[in-house]
């Protein structure tokens, strides 16, 4: 069917492409050369002609709103340093047919099975040096050589178990490799998310469509990583630059979906040549490492000694077997750009074929083969001058090259060329395929690239049966890239045998047993327990500068003793009500964020969005507020927002080892602010109401009235918020759940006795069980203050450092 007999059916699908035209000359993902729909994209046309413009502008708000409240972002880069910018996401997917598909395929398992020979033969035999195949200057100048890995062979018998290949389809209707990345691909999570996003859009359409799935691909690709553990007892590892990476989020996202640890290099040691992780339990044994930091900043000790991010001796352990790398330091070279131009020869060489996917067209200009090669090509080259947009040359060089390209000067450009001493390497431009994509009300072509992910398993390469699409904002193929204002989209492959709905989980027929209890690492204990403080930390300044402006508005005196005193304490914790909504406490909120950002593997998505909201509300909070007595309310819908946090922690998060370490935090954190409260405010100078402010503050004043029949008076007052173990905000109560979780920590009891810590936390308990309301003197509050605050240096020397 053309475009002119389906345009104008009605308002929907059909009707968004009345003004769909492919580029002349450039093949099109949604029509084929004549004008006609292609079959695999006539089901999902359908569907889209079946909603109106209303219905499909609620349904990418729907996929939006799924991106946006799982936290998927992108770090986008400019003048004034990187930014965390929304998913780009374009809502149409790429759909593909399962024939063209198993097209790409094959020629890509064929490439990783090349790529993977290739990179042997240069940490080993080096036959295609010798032998005049590959360029030895290409390699040996390569950064991405790494010297000390030669003669290592991978305890997996691979250096490659995880792959992806940019892909675009080329005029006529050749699928091209554009580039392979082997160093530590990304955006298998981005895919994973994308799809999710996008199903959420198009769900009653996917739920029946036969798109084939991906959880399947993932799956496998775990299990294989198990099989290479060697040990039962020894775990596997996502390896992680940190939270500053552009694809951090990724590899939390991916950890958490597959189970794995995500670790960074300062979570890890060597020592007598096997890796270990720092946790709470001590150093445990690590086998299998997925990492996705450069090679060269693995190891400062054997690579790049300026590393920060690394861990000393994971080259030895390498070299003694005891690790496996996914994938092998030093496969970064296979992403050098000029290896391209030899790979066709390379391959008729080691798999006596042609490759079935051919590279973009790649030269490089090296060594004594620069001068030939500009003489036999330089008609070529300067009849497209535009070839330069594609070479990684400064501005300044281009105009050069185009000069000379323009008036013919051969000479100047072979003596510049070899100046380079053969850095140069120049790729045909390549015109991208389009696919459809919605702008402006309507669908239209726009150019796009295909990243594709291959997966080592038992059976040898898996294709993931889908990926994601890089989708150009304008008819410009530069603009591709999401830095450059491009766009994502799902792909989707349809049709081939019937698709199985998989899931992560599969049934197996092996007896039931128990998984091996989880792995705290000591950096995540600290993050946790510096989350719990911080929350708390929070939620005491909140409810305090609650109070605080209450006085206020009611006596309109800033100078009244209780007031005064409040203003001065708030100074003191780093909240001072000079500004309705201090600096302080978005300070501390932030903080908050920025610990839960460090354990993003560990902590739920509905948790990541409460704790993201609260730190939103604040500073807008902080925007919006004009008068004093807008601010009792505003604290009052920061404490529900802080309270709902608590209660999706307490409530969702599972009792390992992690929830304990944030548990102590919060409770440390409160029964410190508890004491402190209490040796200012009970104290027999304190301006009279400082009880009652003290009942607010601690939300205690309705279990005031019910328990003591007597008035007010500061026993009563000492006796709930600093003895009563059935009050959770009395210091005794907090005191015995710091002594819980303490004594079910690792190691808080060893031979038959308490650690240090524990006793510490007994010590402090009992001293204050058997005290009285009366004994309590400001002197003893502060002492006990201290107690408590000095638990928190007790607790990292024993488990964090």
């Amino acid at each position: 069917m053309s475009v002119e007999a389906t345009a104008g059916q009605n308002d929907g699908g059909y009707g968004l492409i009345k003004s769909y035209r492919p580029y002349p000359g450039v093949s099109d993902e949604l029509m084929d050369p004549d004008g006609n729909i292609r079959p695999v994209w006539r089901p999902f046309l359908d569907h889209l002609s079946s909603l109106t413009q209303e219905d499909i502008t609620a349904r990418f708000a729907r996929g939006n709103q799924y991106l946006n409240d799982a936290g998927v972002f992108f770090r986008q880069y400019g003048q004034d340093g990187p930014n965390e910018r929304e998913w780009p996401l374009s809502h149409i997917p790429v759909i593909i047919d399962d024939g063209d598909w198993q097209t790409i395929s094959k020629g890509l398992v064929q490439r990783a099975e090349l790529l993977e020979l290739v990179v042997q033969d240069l940490y080993g035999s080096n036959n295609l040096i010798r032998g005049g195949h590959i360029p030895a200057s290409l390699i040996a100048k390569s950064p991405e050589w790494q010297r000390p890995l030669v003669g290592i062979k991978p305890r997996s018998g691979h250096f490659l178990h995880f792959l992806a290949f940019e892909i675009g389809r080329g005029p006529d209707g050749t699928w091209w490799v554009l580039s392979d990345r082997s160093q530590a691909p990304s955006g298998a999570g981005f895919a994973l998310e994308n799809r999710v996003a996008t199903g959420r859009v198009f769900n009653e359409f996917f739920a029946k469509a036969d798109v084939h799935r991906l959880a399947g691909f993932f799956r496998r690709f775990r299990d294989h990583l198990l099989d290479l553990r060697g040990e039962s007892d020894s775990r596997i590892a996502i390896l992680t630059p940190g939270p500053l990476n552009d694809t951090y989020f990724e590899h939390a996202y991916i950890a958490r979906y597959l189970g794995f640890m995500l670790l960074e290099g300062e979570d890890l040691t060597v020592e007598n040549g096997r890796l270990l992780v720092r946790t709470v339990d001590g150093l445990r044994p690590l086998s299998v490492i997925w990492r996705r930091l450069d090679s060269a900043w693995a190891d400062p000790l054997e690579l790049n000694e300026s590393s920060h991010i690394g861990t000393p001796g994971i080259v030895d352990a390498i070299r003694r077997q005891s690790l496996t790398m996914i994938n092998a330091l030093g496969t970064g070279i296979l992403e050098t750009r000029a290896l391209l131009a030899f790979l066709p020869k390379i391959s008729e060489h080691l798999l006596s074929e042609p490759l079935r996917l051919p590279n973009v067209a790649t030269w490089w200009c090296g060594e004594d083969n620069a001068r030939v090669y500009v003489r036999e090509n330089a008609e070529r080259m300067m009849l497209s001058p535009a070839l330069t947009t594609a070479l990684p040359f400064s501005s300044g060089q281009k105009d050069f090259i185009g000069r000379a390209f323009e008036n013919g000067q051969r000479a100047p450009l072979e003596a510049w060329i070899d100046e380079q001493k053969g850095s140069l390497v120049g790729q045909e431009a390549v015109t991208l395929s389009t696919t459809p994509a919605y702008q402006d009300g309507k669908l239209l072509p726009r150019p796009m690239s295909l990243r594709v992910f291959l997966a080592r398993t038992p059976e040898g390469w898996e294709v993931m049966s889908g990926g994601f699409a890089r989708i150009g904002h304008s008819e410009d193929a530069s603009a591709i890239a999401m830095q450059a204002g491009g766009s994502a989209a799902d792909v989707w492959v349809v049709g081939g045998k019937k698709q199985i709905k998989e899931t992560l989980l599969h049934q197996t027929e092996s007896p039931y047993f128990k998984s091996q209890s989880g792995t705290l690492p000591s950096r995540a204990a600290d993050n946790l327990f510096w989350l719990g403080r911080y929350v708390e930390r929070a939620e005491g300044a909140v409810r305090l500068l609650r109070a605080y402006h209450a006085r206020l508005s009611e006596t309109d005196d800033p100078e009244a003793p209780l007031v005064a005193l409040t203003a001065d304490y708030l100074d003191q914790i780093g909240v001072p009500p000079d500004g309705f909504v201090p600096d302080g406490l978005c300070s501390m909120l932030q903080s908050a964020v920025g610990s839960a950002s460090k354990v993003r593997d560990r902590f739920s998505v509905d948790g990541w969005l409460a704790l993201n909201d609260l730190a939103q509300t604040a500073g807008g909070a902080q925007r919006a507020i004009r008068s004093s007595s807008d601010v009792p309310p505003a604290m009052s819908l920061l404490l529900r927002k802080i309270t709902g946090f608590s209660g999706l922690v307490h409530e969702n998060m599972y009792r390992f080892t992690g929830w304990r370490f944030l548990s102590i935090g919060r409770a440390l954190e409160r029964a410190n602010r508890m004491a402190d409260l209490l040796s200012v405010f009970s104290s027999t100078k304190a301006p009279d109401g400082s009880l009652e402010l003290l009942l607010e503050v601690g939300d205690s004043a309705m279990s005031m009235s019910r328990r003591y029949a007597v008035s007010l008076n500061r026993e009563t007052v000492l006796d709930l918020l600093a003895m009563d173990e059935r009050n959770p905000r009395s210091v005794l109560y907090l005191l015995t759940e710091i002594k819980d979780h303490v004594g079910v920590l690792p190691g808080a009891r060893e031979y038959g006795h308490l650690s240090a810590l524990a006793r510490s936390v007994l010590q402090i308990h009992t001293n204050l069980a058997i005290a009285t309301p009366d004994t309590l003197t400001t002197e003893i509050l502060e002492d006990l203050r201290d107690q408590i605050s000095y638990l928190s240096v007790e607790l990292t020397d024993t488990y964090i450092r």
